[in-house]
């Protein structure tokens, strides 16, 4: 049943925001996708950026070249930097918050030397503001580059156990896919998907090529290639249902995938 809006309004200034009747109602309207033919890319900062030229060069051209026909959001993650700023801050007790905005500082000059390698090509970095500019960065370009970290900094939201910020690179470009109603979201790592095991230290891991959330949970595997509560994100999402992991080590495997090619792990919402 839908609602008019002065039913919603009547809703609105009666009821508590967490009332059911409320919410229901609030869900009746269809949602707009704001860029539904855009592409959210995440370039993982230990697996890509931290090897530096040599991986990501060849990616920088193999961006160039798919921008031509596809129109991406490109997040940058933070990688080994960020980790060690997280050591220290922990060993001096230092809270979440802290430790997500020293996250966020790392993914950010990520994306800073991204930007400039791409800059040649009119591929721009945005900061949190910019993202209101990114309609017309894509109708120019076909491109913009931003940082991966969400921006809640001393709002995070505190893991259950530790001061890791639980929602790090990987959901804050899920979360931007999902917000803009993009078509399709792409994690570009060091390793061909998923596998049973950590294949560079397990032998007999063996390659998983499509996994539902629910059965990554069952099997122990919820944090392996992407962060925990980006899965249970997913698992809420609206738009994108699906995510693909693909290893950006191998030359033509982003533009495969970007064409809906199923090249690594396809991971699903239900």
């Amino acid at each position: 049943m839908s609602h008019t809006t002065a039913e919603l309004e009547t809703l609105l200034m009666q009821r508590s925001l967490t009332d059911t009747q409320l919410l229901a109602a609030a869900e009746t309207a269809e949602d707009f996708r704001i860029l539904p033919d855009a592409t959210v890319i995440k370039i993982g900062g230990q697996s890509v950026i931290d090897r530096g030229r040599a991986a990501v060069y060849p990616l920088v051209e193999e961006i160039v070249a798919a921008r031509k026909a596809h129109k991406l959001l490109i997040g940058t993650g933070a990688g080994t930097r960020a980790r060690h700023l997280y050591s220290i801050a922990a060993e001096l007790n230092l809270p979440a918050g802290v430790l997500s905005q020293l996250g966020a500082s790392v993914a950010d000059q990520n994306a800073e030397m991204l930007g400039q390698l791409l800059a040649r090509h009119g591929i721009s970095k945005v900061d949190g503001a910019g993202l209101s500019a990114v309609p017309l960065y894509l109708a120019e370009v076909q491109a913009v580059i931003f940082a991966g970290m969400p921006p809640y900094s001393l709002w995070t939201r505190p893991a259950a156990e530790g001061v890791i910020p639980p929602y790090r690179t990987d959901a804050g470009c899920f979360l931007l896919a999902e917000q803009f109603g993009c078509k399709q979201m792409i994690f570009v790592k060091d390793e061909n998907g998923l596998y049973t095991g950590n294949p560079k230290t397990d032998k007999t891991a063996t390659f998983i090529p499509r996994t539902s959330v629910d059965e990554m949970k069952a099997r122990g595997l919820a944090d392996s290639i992407l962060e925990f509560p980006m899965l249970d994100l997913l698992q809420k999402a609206r738009h994108v249902r699906e995510v693909q992991v693909v290893n950006g080590l191998v030359p033509g495997n982003l533009t495969r995938a970007l064409a809906g090619e199923h090249v690594g792990t396809i991971i699903t919402a239900s």
